[in-house]
């Protein structure tokens, strides 16, 4: 397996997987799927200072992450939300853990200060893997989405890089 950063080529794998998410998982509050025009907008939006880097594997995109803006305020031009997501038939091979990994790393030389991520209380092997890199739980956000019918709370994760 190859982590590498993603290039303009990969959005369409991006999305996929992405799409793939919205429409089968509580991972993402996003419940449309996104368009290609959408995503590589959002792809266009990051750069050195915000990495999105994607997982190869035999010539397949299996999952990517991203360190995306946390606000358009400068003040928080240090902080970033994790994204990250594995294709459906690439789940639970390690690929989360070696994304993090180089999302951490590039982050910190990036200048990044902190890193937060949203995650479902109720998707266990995110959490489990965050608190395996040390991400500390600092709240949780009751009853913020609904999706499939469930109201939905949102466990807020911090990692200083």
């Amino acid at each position: 397996m190859n982590i590498r950063q993603a290039v303009l080529e990969d959005v369409p794998s991006i999305l996929d997987i992405y799409n793939e998410a919205i429409v089968n998982t509580v991972a993402t509050f996003d419940t449309v799927p996104r368009s290609l025009a959408q995503q590589e907008e959002w792809f266009t939006q990051h750069g050195d200072a915000y990495p999105v880097v994607v997982a190869e594997t035999e010539g397949v995109i299996a999952g990517w992450s991203a360190l995306n803006r946390y606000s358009d305020r400068l003040a928080y031009a240090r902080t970033s939300e994790l994204s990250m997501y594995i294709r459906e038939d690439y789940r639970g091979q390690g690929i989360g853990r070696r994304l993090l990994e180089v999302m951490l790393r590039d982050g910190k030389q990036a200048g990044l200060h902190t890193v937060l991520s949203r995650i479902e209380e109720s998707n266990e092997a995110s959490l489990h893997l965050h608190r395996a890199y040390g991400f500390e739980t600092v709240g949780t956000m009751r009853e913020v989405g609904v999706k499939f019918g469930r109201l939905l709370n949102v466990v807020l994760m911090q990692k200083m890089l």
